[in-house]
């Protein structure tokens, strides 16, 4: 009896061999041949080098059989002291930008030299207004006489476009002390002028009284008061 044994792979995963009997019937028998044995090593990846990381490792894992419970006091010291050197280094980074952002952004230092001014106040007649420079804009300082207080005093608020009392203007009633810029289009008005002997804008034509206050025209203000204070009879502080 002649016997001839034939194998054909199917799949990588199978393999199938015929077995032919000359002289019997035909018989054909499979299963798992070699091949996939073969297969199977390959998958495994048993011929790849996994790379070396114990150089970024701790010493404390360095050894496979040490407990982690045992190195994890080591760990997290090393941890928190990297985090707390983080953020105080972040905080001083963070301190020095914003310091050097807001010494960008403040005023130059003639603008801050002119934050204050002090004007001696004896040096202003009676019934005259005297024109300062404060923060790049004029101020206006008059030396009230008494007919110019009454003449104040007496107006009625209800009448006027901007409502308030001349005792609301002024600390002291024989000095006004506003900011020469008129609120209309931020021209400077003339002191000592206009129908009612105050200040005269004689670019749209508003009229201001002595106490600043708009009376005529279209400026829809009063003349700003500045913020300043006395610090004696003769000496006035603005700003």
């Amino acid at each position: 009896m002649n016997v001839v044994a034939k194998s054909t792979n199917l799949s990588p995963f199978l393999k199938t061999t015929a077995t032919v009997v000359t002289n019997g019937p035909l018989r054909v028998s499979s299963g798992i041949g070699a091949s996939f044995l073969a297969v199977q090593r390959r998958l495994a990846h048993t011929d790849v080098k996994w790379p070396d990381f114990s150089a970024y490792r701790q010493e404390s894992v360095l050894d496979p059989k040490s407990k982690s419970r045992e190195s994890a006091p080591a760990r997290k010291t090393f941890s928190y002291l990297l985090t707390a050197s983080v953020g105080i280094c972040g905080a001083y980074t963070a301190k020095a930008i914003v310091h050097d952002l807001v010494s960008t952004l403040s005023a130059s230092a003639d603008v801050l030299a002119l934050a204050k001014i002090e004007v001696k106040l004896d040096s202003i007649p009676e019934g005259k207004s005297a024109v300062f420079k404060w923060r790049g804009k004029p101020v206006f300082i008059r030396h009230r006489s008494a007919r110019e207080i009454a003449k104040e005093a007496e107006v009625d608020v209800a009448s006027l476009r901007d409502p308030q009392s001349d005792v609301d203007r002024v600390r002291n009633p024989q000095w006004l002390v506003v900011l020469g810029v008129c609120t209309h289009l931020g021209c400077v008005p003339i002191a000592n002028a206009g129908d009612y002997g105050g200040y005269y804008c004689p670019c749209h034509g508003s009229h201001y009284d002595a106490s600043g206050r708009i009376r005529k025209g279209p400026a829809p203000l009063n003349l700003e008061v500045p913020f300043y204070q006395f610090l004696d009879e003769n000496t006035l502080i603005i700003g």
